[in-house]
């Protein structure tokens, strides 16, 4: 085991793939010679030479396209979109074709390629660079969507999307990449893509939570723990597709939920994570699914503001006491 960063964890899933298949190769904005937005591919342009590191014109819709391209070619892109706010320039590109090939073309072709990109509020970055949208890619059928919350998750998850047949969105939020974590340095350690995982064991609440939201729950428990409050924290990990049994397994237990992300609250992945939990175990519920996301605005550019309209630690506390009946 070695401790590393969130940086770092992907940083060597991406070299271990790369040696591991020569068909794996990464394309994007300032990836080479700038060594990336975030530093992770600092060093790769001089490692893998140009062939497998290719700085991309500023055009997102060209880099997934030609990814798509890539990929049905035989080789196996990590397409780098600098933010996730984006892809949205590369739409079509993601949702109509790394989406749709394979079952419009019956089975016969395949689309392995990895787009990797950045998301999340916390820098100051403006409304329309600190967006949470993971839900608009969540909702396409034959496109996985994952989005780890810690290094651990994240190495092992980036690398079994290189190895999948699939397209697999990869967000990596702008503000974990610092978090420190224990991680496996075996060459061969994978997490499965759509299963959810119990990031601490609990009595009285579940809170389900992913990437960025997993780290402010996790400190929401432990200010619980000192008031004799136990909480379940699942991590749901892959948002397409949905590992629900996890969830439903927790709230039989414990007969509460709290469900917390980033995004805006309405049309969320909250939403259907409380639709399928009142669907399949309502009759295990004692009280109503709380949802705690971020203030329905554009995410403002002043930081006080901004972490006012950011989830924090004492909003989840607040809907767990109201689930609780304690407030």
């Amino acid at each position: 085991m070695a401790r590393l960063s969130v940086r770092e964890a992907i940083s060597a899933a991406l070299r271990e793939e790369m040696y591991r298949d020569e068909r794996v190769f990464i394309m994007g904005e300032e990836i080479g010679k700038w060594g990336g937005t975030y530093a992770v591919t600092r060093g790769f342009l001089d490692e893998f030479g140009e062939k497998r590191v290719r700085d991309t014109p500023i055009a997102e819709g060209v880099i997934v396209g030609a990814g798509v391209g890539a990929a049905i070619a035989g080789l196996r892109p990590v397409a780098e979109l600098m933010t996730i706010n984006f892809a949205f320039l590369a739409l079509d590109q993601i949702v109509n074709h790394a989406a749709k090939l394979h079952y419009m073309f019956n089975g016969n072709i395949r689309v392995p390629m990895v787009i990797r990109t950045v998301g999340g509020g916390g820098r100051q970055l403006g409304a329309t660079h600190s967006q949470t949208p993971d839900v608009v890619f969540a909702h396409f059928p034959g496109l996985k969507v994952v989005a780890p919350g810690t290094p651990a998750d994240a190495k092992g998850l980036l690398k079994s999307a290189i190895r999948d047949d699939d397209p697999v969105f990869f967000i990596e939020h702008a503000t974990l990449y610092q978090v420190k974590g224990e991680v496996p340095d075996d060459e061969d350690y994978l997490v499965p893509i759509g299963v959810s995982d119990v990031k601490r064991e609990g009595q009285d609440v579940t809170i389900v939570s992913y990437s960025k939201m997993l780290q402010v729950s996790l400190e929401a428990a432990d200010k619980l723990a000192g008031e004799g409050i136990s909480a379940e924290i699942v991590d749901l990990r892959t948002l397409r597709p949905l590992d629900v049994k996890p969830i439903i397994e927790s709230v039989k237990k414990t007969n509460r939920l709290v469900v917390v992300e980033e995004g805006w609250r309405s049309f969320g992945i909250g939403a259907e994570v409380s639709s399928r939990v009142t669907e399949l175990a309502f009759d295990y519920l004692d009280a109503p699914v709380r949802r705690v996301a971020q203030a329905e605005v554009p995410l403002p550019y002043n930081r006080r503001l901004e972490q006012m309209a950011l989830p924090q630690a004492d909003d989840i506390i607040a809907a767990v006491k109201d689930v609780m009946y304690l407030r």
